[in-house]
């Protein structure tokens, strides 16, 4: 098939074979598994103190910051963590927060490391675009790291407009949320 097929199906969302699922307690812990199994702790989640390692501690803490977060962009965090699934299996998670006021939200998302390098990153992002414009965002924006090559040629590919952050973050990137998917 040419193309992207395109549906939605309640809270889900699905663009080709990849879909985002807000992040619930049922699908926290299969998030978890693929932190554990295929990426480091500095990629998906704040700095914990402790030994280095997906530590006990840690693994609570993953669960924890992602909890805070299942009510939403109207929650009292304003920020909403959602599970990406390549061909019904979960590879990553991705969010939306906001900043400011509902017309600026910030994204941000992780890919397990056998996933990357496979166009889902960039599928993942159209989707969140859409769901930013059904939120009402007039501008998603995110930052990175000059060396973070991947994420950068996702945002180009997306059309990011990108200048030089701030801080820790080398690049700031502005998008405009699209048609919703």
């Amino acid at each position: 098939m040419t193309g992207v097929q395109r549906a939605r199906e309640g809270t889900n969302v699905v663009v080709g074979r990849v879909e985002l699922r807000q992040v619930d307690e049922v699908s926290l812990e299969g998030l978890l598994a693929v932190a554990v199994e295929d990426a480091e702790p500095e990629e998906v989640m704040p700095p914990v103190a402790g030994p280095p390692g997906w530590t006990a501690l840690r693994q609570e803490a993953f669960r924890a910051w992602h909890r805070a977060r299942f009510p939403g962009l109207t929650g009292p965090l304003r920020e909403a963590t959602f599970t990406i699934a390549h061909e019904g299996r979960t590879v990553g998670s991705a969010r939306l927060a906001v900043r400011g006021s509902q017309e600026v939200l910030e994204t941000g998302m992780w890919l397990a490391r056998s996933q990357r390098g496979r166009g889902t990153g960039s599928a993942a992002l159209r989707i969140l675009l859409g769901e930013a414009a059904r939120a009402g965002a007039r501008t998603v924006v995110a930052d990175t790291t000059v060396l973070n090559t991947a994420a950068l040629a996702v945002l180009r590919g997306n059309g990011a407009t990108l200048t030089p952050g701030q801080g820790a973050a080398d690049v700031h990137a502005e998008l405009r949320p699209g048609t919703p998917v």
